[in-house]
């Protein structure tokens, strides 16, 4: 599972790009129990939700035209430019090219399916991390995980190996470095049908994965599967929030912690 001990590929930050940023964190506090803590005037409106003191995530208005809410993964990369090149050369976008802000460098990417990602360079990451409250897995989801699965090998030297979930192969990633299993991060999955595109959703890890379902829903939230025990793994549930941005919540099996 993840940590803090932020190494190449790893994922080292995640934020929200919201269309209404008071509105994302009454939601978010209402569900998760977060604060929030403004980056200041000169911060743009952009913020940090906190769990216990310790920053869980980002957040910020919409800055793109046409931009739909969504939640936003960064990995680390030890040169921005230079990933910025690998994206391109391995059939992805620049959105946003590497830009610096004192020592960090960030720049944001979309895959050659579709799905939209960062990287941080020299960033202090999150500071909590697998535990409740707190991002704990990150997965892929797209048509052809396999062409994914070799596009990211080219920019991280992530690893794979194949799992078998109910009605799909399930592909858990890990860095390039150190035990496979201890580096495990996250998942590649295939789309459930042409309507859903192909996105990074964060996966928050909670004690009770049914009490947050209903919390989202009396929040304004969407459920989009229903909390659901998955053998070895844990209660999973996917969700929107008011503004559509879709995330999901995981109570992991006490075996895989």
């Amino acid at each position: 599972m993840l940590g803090t001990g932020f190494r190449t590929g790893s994922p080292i930050w995640i934020d929200l790009g919201s269309p209404d940023t008071q509105a994302a964190v009454a939601f978010y506090t209402a569900v998760f129990g977060w604060e929030f803590a403004s980056a200041g005037p000169e911060g743009g409106g952009y913020g940090f939700f906190q769990k216990d003191g310790g920053t869980v995530a980002g957040l910020g208005p919409l800055t793109e035209q046409g931009a739909r809410s969504a939640w936003m993964t960064y990995f680390r990369s030890d040169d921005a430019q230079a990933t910025a090149r690998a994206v391109t050369d391995g059939g992805g976008t620049v959105r946003a090219e590497p830009m610096s802000m004192g020592e960090t460098t960030f720049a944001q990417f979309t895959d050659p399916q579709g799905a939209q990602f960062a990287v941080l360079q020299n960033g202090q990451g999150l500071q909590r991390a697998s535990e409740d409250g707190a991002l704990v897995w990150v997965e892929l989801h797209v048509g052809d995980p396999r062409a994914a699965i070799g596009f990211y090998r080219g920019l991280f030297g992530w690893r794979s190996q194949e799992m078998q979930a109910p009605g799909m192969t399930y592909q858990v990633l890990s860095i390039a470095e150190g035990d496979q299993q201890e580096g495990s991060f996250g998942g590649v999955a295939p789309t459930r049908d042409d309507s859903e595109g192909a996105r990074w959703v964060p996966y928050f890890a909670v004690t009770d994965a049914h009490a947050i379902v209903t919390s989202v829903g009396a929040n304004g939230g969407s459920v989009l599967m229903p909390a659901a025990n998955v053998p070895g793994v844990g209660s999973i549930a996917w969700l929107a929030d008011p503004a559509q941005a879709v995330f999901a919540v995981l109570r992991p099996d006490p075996r895989q912690t």
